[in-house]
């Protein structure tokens, strides 16, 4: 199936180590397990226009789910005409605005969404039903997430002698945790180039990288995984200061997870990449050994804290009317005019706010 939807070495250290480490306990996640509401605008602005212009946003996730249920996606295009497509499969929402030449395009969209904590307990087998359909699409490669070669050989290494799903998935885990680093210069969220990462040795990248790393490897080795793009919209009422955002602007809050599926739990929540972001930036110049980083490490497979919004499970999005490649995935407001797409990091040109309030 082609995921270009319309709509739609390695001598890094080997892994068996994984395997030695207890599977999760949770000791953090907070309790009772809630519903709490949360009202989420994004306001877009092209400054420098020039044609025919095009912008577009992410909805908030078209599809319920155990952590977040979508109750609205409204939008207002001024002095343009917007609409909203939808990809069931990669629970994926387009806002496409388009404006006439001369227009100042200008996009709002609020999204209302339900979240609440999303905790798996791993020694308790649940019966579950995905189709199989669903279950061949997450295990498909995409053009910087390939699941041969390099990608395939390092997670068949980082698996060592595992033979069920749960000790592959967390051995993968383990290995992403170990090797990778946050780097504070990658630019956004990534690229998720994970064969170049692979090949040139740098496993360095912000969470769209070595949550990449994480969905590869473990497809590479027959487990169906997903990323789950999105944004983090609150503050951790865990105590880390680095996954959450502590203000009612949101802008820069986009951060990416990634959920596997195994055959006794279902879709089972992970985060390789916040494990090492708390490792960088908590204050005291953490190591992985640090009790804080220990507690988000074994938290982090198998649970979320829900101070963020899921957008979507989509990457290589081609965009409705666009008329260059599609995007590697789309968590970042887009846009296109006459001169080509617009840089979402060009404050200068193309500018645009999110904020966030928590409903009653």
């Amino acid at each position: 199936m082609n995921r270009r939807y319309f709509l739609q070495s390695t001598g890094i250290a080997c892994a068996g180590l994984a395997l030695s480490r207890a599977l999760p306990v949770f000791a953090d996640t907070p309790a009772p397990a809630t519903w709490r509401n949360y009202e989420v605008t994004t306001r877009v602005e092209l400054l420098k226009p020039n044609g025919v212009t095009h912008i577009w946003l992410p909805a908030a996730l078209v599809r319920n789910t155990p952590f977040q249920k979508t109750q609205s996606n409204h939008f207002t295009a001024e002095g343009g005409t917007a609409k909203l497509t939808e990809n069931k499969q990669d629970a994926l929402g387009i806002v496409t605005a388009t404006y006439p030449e001369g227009a100042k395009p200008v996009l709002s969209m609020t999204s209302r969404v339900s979240l609440k904590n999303y905790a798996i307990d791993l020694s308790k087998p649940e019966r579950t039903h995905v189709s199989r359909e669903e279950l061949d699409y997450f295990l498909q490669p995409s053009k910087f997430v390939p699941t041969d070669g390099i990608v395939k050989e390092t997670a068949l290494k980082a698996v060592g002698g595992a033979t069920t799903d749960i000790d592959k998935a967390h051995a993968i885990y383990e290995w992403i945790v170990e090797n990778t680093y946050r780097n504070p210069k990658t630019r956004g969220c990534g690229r998720g180039d994970i064969r170049f990462m692979l090949e040139s040795g740098d496993l360095g990248g912000k969470c769209a990288d070595l949550n990449a790393l994480y969905v590869g490897m473990a497809r590479s080795v027959g487990l169906p995984t997903r990323h789950v793009y999105g944004l983090r919209i609150a503050k951790s009422e865990l105590g880390y200061k680095s996954l959450g955002v502590n203000t009612a602007n949101a802008t820069h809050g986009q951060h990416c997870r990634a959920e596997v599926y195994l055959k006794d739990h279902g879709w089972v929540p992970v985060d390789p990449a916040d494990v090492r972001k708390v490792v960088l930036e908590e204050p005291g110049n953490l190591k992985l050994g640090d009790e804080m980083v220990s507690k988000a490490r074994t938290r982090l497979f198998g649970s979320w804290e829900m101070n963020w919004m899921g957008y979507n499970y989509a990457h290589d999005v081609a965009l409705p009317g666009s008329s260059h490649d599609p995007v590697i995935y789309f968590m970042y407001p887009q846009a296109e005019t006459a001169d080509g797409r617009v840089d979402p990091f060009d404050p200068d040109n193309f500018k645009y706010e999110i904020t966030v309030k928590e409903l009653s």
